[in-house]
């Protein structure tokens, strides 16, 4: 779902692990391995209608045993497959993960891409207790392409097994590198070696795709990828982490503190069209309010206040406030003041949504809103959905995030130099990517209102890594990180991924 910095709190309420694993994990150093579980495979078949497309086709929910360069099992990953029964020539394949780093598919697999999907408020309501409505989604893309989703180890049903120990997949480079075994692993399965390939992920599932290229497109069995669609990206770290450090972040998050405050009419004389609003936005926070903080204290004073009362403006906040901070807004302060006189506090996921927080005077929100107001959903939906329509009865639980993961991330590998740490940045494998696959095309969307990935730090992302900016296609919705729970985004974004593999020459 998102980044793992905003998720802390949410994975409290995810089940313990089951005692068998937890106690592997507690004493890493012990010689005994993991039990390894058989090969399962469960089959089931349907028939839908997407986009107007009658088909039939069927699921199937199995495991890989993922081996190592030894030859020893260290893992078992297990995928939901779509497959179309009757395919065509040259049918593509899409492969599908969420991001965390700790969460499984179920996002995506409940709200976009799935033959069935969640119903919950478009208008950022809560979305109340169950019964929760569940219906064909006649937004899936099933019609264009087959569908792998994919639960990272750790998350789903996916765990260690045998050998496997957390420091082999619980980092930045050992799960890229994971995942793309699980792709290899499934196409060599299904022998699908010669059909177009798709990578889509979310989040933080946008690092790990980034990631995973050099993984993909290198060694004895190469695998070229016709397209990565990247949902609420998250390539390069620096211009996603509000910090007081982080000059470049104050400019990045600038132009989605500004969609907010207009969202909620926080702004005096409210533009009517917020497209062409935060064009002006953008040219603001470039032209001169990163000149302003650039200058730090050198600034003169009519200066200072020159652009603090601009900047104010498109905050929807007090001059006064604003001085204060210098001229320096910290996204996660945001959050809380936008609403303040009122009592609320805004979402960071997704900034649309709005709670009543038991402490007023905070300096940040205590939990994140959009959360709160959709987990309850997604997690019965998947569970209900994996039982009732799937006809899977494992007696391990399915994590929607995965308990251990947190708890033993690395984002740089052991005996690296952490004395000058560094933001994480998968751009430059993706700009390595496209020019080592010339014809590797990119979609990126990005939500108005999402304070995880901030749509401007995706124009900054791509703009200033050397990525080809003719295969890379920028789409944006009046929604936050999961733009797909407002209807009216989820229609667009699946007229623009579809636009995307039908541009394609080799999908077709």
């Amino acid at each position: 779902m998102v980044m793992r910095r905003y998720l802390k709190k949410a994975c409290l309420i995810t089940a313990v692990f089951s005692a068998l694993y937890s106690a592997a994990y507690a004493d890493e150093e012990k010689s005994e391995d993991l039990p390894i579980p058989e090969a399962v495979s469960i089959v089931t078949e349907h028939k839908g209608t997407f986009s107007g497309t009658k088909m039939d086709y069927t699921a199937t929910v199995s495991n890989l045993l993922l081996k190592n360069e030894e030859g020893d099992i260290y893992a078992s990953a297990f995928t939901t497959a779509y497959i179309a029964k009757t395919p065509t020539k040259s049918r593509p394949v899409t492969f599908v993960f969420n991001g965390g780093p700790g969460s499984s598919s179920t996002w995506l697999h409940m709200g976009l891409v799935g033959p069935k999907r969640v119903v919950v408020p478009s208008d950022a309501d809560d979305a109340g207790l169950a019964p929760y409505e569940m219906v064909e989604n006649e937004f899936s893309i099933l019609d264009l392409t087959d569908i792998v989703m994919i639960d990272p180890i750790g998350t789903g049903y996916s765990r260690l097994a045998g050998k496997g120990k957390p420091a082999n997949v619980y980092g930045l480079e050992e799960d890229a590198s994971t995942v793309a075994q699980v792709v290899r692993e499934w196409v060599r399965k299904n022998n699908r070696w010669n059909a177009p390939k798709f990578i889509m992920g979310e989040s933080f599932g946008t690092t790990r795709a980034a990631a995973m290229m050099p993984y993909l497109e290198a060694g004895p069995e190469a695998i070229r990828v016709n397209g990565l669609i990247l949902i609420s990206q998250a390539l390069d770290y620096t211009g996603s982490t509000p910090a007081h450090n982080n000059l470049v972040a104050y400019v990045t998050y600038l132009p989605t503190m500004a969609a907010t405050a207009w969202y909620h009419n926080k702004l005096v004389n409210r533009p009517e069209n917020l497209e062409s609003y935060l064009e002006e936005v953008r040219a603001f926070a470039t032209k001169e309010y990163l000149p302003a903080l650039f200058m730090g204290s050198g600034i003169d004073t009519a200066t200072f206040d020159a652009v603090a009362t601009k900047l104010a403006k498109y905050l929807g906040l007090e001059v006064d406030y604003v001085k204060r901070a210098n001229l320096r807004v910290l996204g996660g302060r945001f959050v809380k003041e936008l609403m303040r006189d009122k009592g609320l506090s805004t979402g960071r996921l997704d900034a649309r949504y709005l709670t009543d927080e038991i402490d007023d005077t905070a300096e940040t929100v205590d939990y994140d809103a959009g959360s709160a107001a959709l987990s309850g959903a997604y997690s019965a939906a998947i569970h209900h959905y994996l039982r009732n329509d799937l006809n899977v009865n494992f007696e391990e639980p399915y994590y929607i995030y995965g308990p251990e993961v947190g708890k033993n991330w690395i984002w740089q590998g052991a005996g690296e130099n952490h004395d000058e740490p560094v933001y994480v940045n998968s751009a430059p494998q993706l700009a390595r990517a496209m020019r080592y696959n010339p014809s590797l095309k990119v979609m990126v969307a990005s939500g108005y209102f999402d304070f995880a990935t901030p749509f401007f730090d995706a124009e900054y992302t791509f703009n200033r890594h050397g990525i080809d900016m003719t295969r890379v296609t920028m789409t944006y919705y009046p929604a936050g990180h999961m733009m797909y729970v407002h209807q009216p985004s989820l229609e667009a974004v699946v007229v623009d991924i579809r636009a995307f593999y039908k541009n394609n020459p080799l999908s077709r």
